[in-house]
This record gives structure tokens, sequence and C-alpha cells, in this order.
């Protein structure tokens, strides 16, 4: 029973419920099911400049704040990792998606009826204002060290972070399964086959990505991934039971303390600070369904420009993701429908399998943080950083075998 309270329950019972539903409703019922779609649709879009605000501009100020060299390399491995995972699934999607059996027949679709009536909730201002407007006020508030500005932005993502898991999340699954209601009402359901192969084609993606992340630390700090790697099966685990970062977090740190070629002190700065900027797994996933789900709903792929600018601001969006299952894909938002210009449909698409898999992508996540810790601590050895001993809560003993 606590399985049907997760969120990708939630969802899995909601698409169910949606498609049976789309299969049997008559025209006039599916007028109300469409005024439902567009309402929470509205209330969803409203909250997407609210999100990038209230979590990019304070994750700027925190970074800010206790910025050193370390930390500086630490943020830049993290950005690297994700923008160049991107990049790697989006030419697989270009290489690979034209070739999946993916064929959108406009003539066989019924044509849904229009919306009862229109409640237009507009945003408070445009998704990539509010990108600008974080990036500089988060840079400017650093800059002058402001005390207030600083708590105001920190309290603000409290706000926020609570107007995700008490109105956005909780809407999802109504939102989700009205939208999938619309697919198979309208036929285009037929292609769901399609995103079962497309989960396997981004967890292959998932494991190669490790290697490479694992393959250049070992290259750099002449030491083993490997070693490093051994340790991570009871975090890998965890993560794909929780989906959440933050919830291994004292597992993730236990594997990586194993090790004998992390240095203590490295471990105890990059696990956790990973932990909530390094979301490789995450971003390589959205990308490639990003690609797929275009190319179902619209019958094209975004052209290299868009989908490689997609993956610089992913990058960014990332970092400053809050910590809720789907955080990723939730404060990419505005990029999806801005950047892309997605409908409410291509959204909720994406929500929907980008959640059903995000186990796995956390599980990419909270792996991949060891090859960077192990880059981190080369980087310190190398530059000659000594060793600071700290002083640490000991972690209860989990009983973990390896």
């Amino acid at each position: 029973m606590k399985f049907l309270k997760s969120l990708p329950a939630r969802l899995l019972l909601a698409i169910a419920v949606g498609i049976i539903a789309g299969f049997f409703l008559p025209k006039d019922a599916m007028q109300v099911v469409v005024t439902v779609k567009y309402i929470l649709g509205q209330v969803i879009d409203f909250c997407v400049p609210l999100i990038i605000i209230g979590f990019i501009a304070p994750s700027i100020t925190q970074m800010g704040s206790g910025a050193t060299k370390m930390l500086t390399v630490a943020i830049a491995a993290a950005y690297i990792s994700s923008l160049l995972a991107a990049l790697l699934l989006a030419g697989a999607g270009y290489a690979i998606i034209p070739h999946l059996n993916i064929a959108k027949d406009m003539n066989t679709l019924r044509e849904l009826p229009e919306v009862a009536f229109q409640l237009d909730i507009p945003q408070i201002m445009p998704v990539m204002s509010a990108l600008v407007f974080s990036v500089l006020i988060g840079l400017a508030a650093v800059w002058n060290k402001s005390k207030t500005i600083t708590a105001v932005l920190q309290e603000l993502q409290a706000i926020v972070l609570d107007i995700v898991k008490r109105i956005v999340i909780p809407i999802l699954p109504l939102f989700i399964s009205v939208t999938f209601c619309t697919l198979a009402w309208e036929g285009t359901i037929n292609q769901l086959p399609i995103f079962l192969i497309v989960i396997l084609i981004v967890l292959v993606g998932h494991y190669i990505w490790l290697a490479v992340l694992y393959g250049f630390a070992s290259f750099y700090t002449r030491k083993s991934g490997l070693e490093v790697l051994s340790h991570y099966g009871p975090a890998y685990l965890t993560a794909v039971g929780t989906m959440s970062s933050a919830a291994t977090l004292g597992v993730a740190l236990e594997c990586a303390r194993k090790s004998k070629y992390l240095r203590k002190d490295i471990v105890d700065f990059g696990i956790p600070l990973f932990a909530n900027i390094h979301l490789c797994g995450s971003v390589l996933t959205e990308v490639f369904f990003m690609m797929t789900v275009s190319r179902i709903l619209y019958g094209t792929i975004p052209s290299p420009g868009k989908v490689i600018l997609f993956c610089f601001l992913l990058g960014v969006f990332a970092i400053g993701a809050p910590g809720v299952p789907g955080g990723t894909v939730m404060a990419s938002l505005g990029l999806i429908t801005g950047v892309l210009g997605f409908d409410s449909d291509g959204t909720a698409l994406i929500l929907a399998v980008f959640a059903l898999q995000d186990s796995f992508g956390t599980a990419c996540n909270v792996t991949g943080d060891g090859a960077l810790t192990l880059f981190l601590t080369g980087y310190a050895e190398k530059h000659g950083i000594r060793e600071v001993s700290t002083v640490r809560e000991k972690i209860p003993d989990s009983g973990m075998k390896e």
C-alpha cells in the first residue's frame, strides 16, 4: 500500500484511468475533460516563472556566499558533466529517433471539442525574463554581499517549494490523466510503446555516461575509478527506491568513505554538494524524452540550435532544481515551453514519462557523484590543497554489505 502512495504509482494509475476513459467517453464528456486540462495547464504555466525565480536566484546566492577555489571547480565539474551528458543524448537522439517507428497520420485523428469556458491565468512575466531576472538578482546579491535580499531569496525558495509540493505535484496526476484521456480519444496514444523503447535507450545512456565519468576521473587521478564505483551498489539501490538524492545522502556518504582513494575531507565537501547540483542522469534523460515527445506530437525534432541552447540552459536549471521527485524537469518547464515551444500536451507527456523512470535517473546522479569526488580529490592533490581535519558526525551503521 505504501507504493500506491508514491508519485510514480499515482501517475501510473492516472495514465491507466485516462487512457481507458479516453476510449469510451462521448464527445460531450470530452468537452469537460478538455476544459479541466486547460485550467490545470494554466495553473502549472503560471507557476513556472515562480519556480525559476524561487530556485535559480537563491541557488546563486548560496554558491556565491561561500565561494572558494574548490567550490568553483566543483560547480564547474557538475555543470560540464550535465552539459556533456545532455549533448551526448542529443546526438544519440538525432541518430536514433528518426529511425524509430513513429508515425502520426493526422487524418486518422479525431478533433477534440473546444473548451467549455476559458479561465486565463497569465504568467507574472515571460519565462526567459524570469531566468534573466533570477541570474541578475542572484549575482548582484553576491557582488554586494546583500544579507537582507539573500535571506529574502532563501525564504522565497521555501515558499515556492511549498507551492510545488502542495499545489503543482498534487494536481499532476489529474492533469496527466486528462491529458492521456485526450490523447487516447483523438488516437495519439497509439505511440505509447515507443516510450518503453526510449526508456531502455536512456538507461543505456546512463551507464555509458557513468563509464565516461569514472574513466575520466581514473585518467586524471591515476587511481582506480572502479574501486570507488565498487562501493556504490547500496547507494544506487537506495536512490532507485527513494527517487531522492537528499534521501540517499547518508548512504552515499557511507559508500564514498569506504573508498581508499577518496580523501575524507573531499567526501564531506563533495558528496553533499554534488547531491544538490550534479544531475547528469536526469538531464540526459530529459533531453532524449524531449526530442521523442516532439517527434511524436509535432512531427519533427527541434532544430540543433534550439536543442543546444536547451542543453546549455538545462545545465544551469539543474543546479537550482528543487529537491523533489522530478525536480529537474519541474525546474525546466520554462525552457520546455519558452525555448522549445511545447504546449500542455508535450509538457504533460514529458512530466509523466520522466517521473516513471525518475528513480533510475536519480541513481545515475548519485553514482556519478563518486566520480566527481574522485576528480576533486585529484585536483586537491595536484594543486597542493592540504587535507583538512573535520569533525564529522558518525553515520550509523546501516548494515550494508558489499
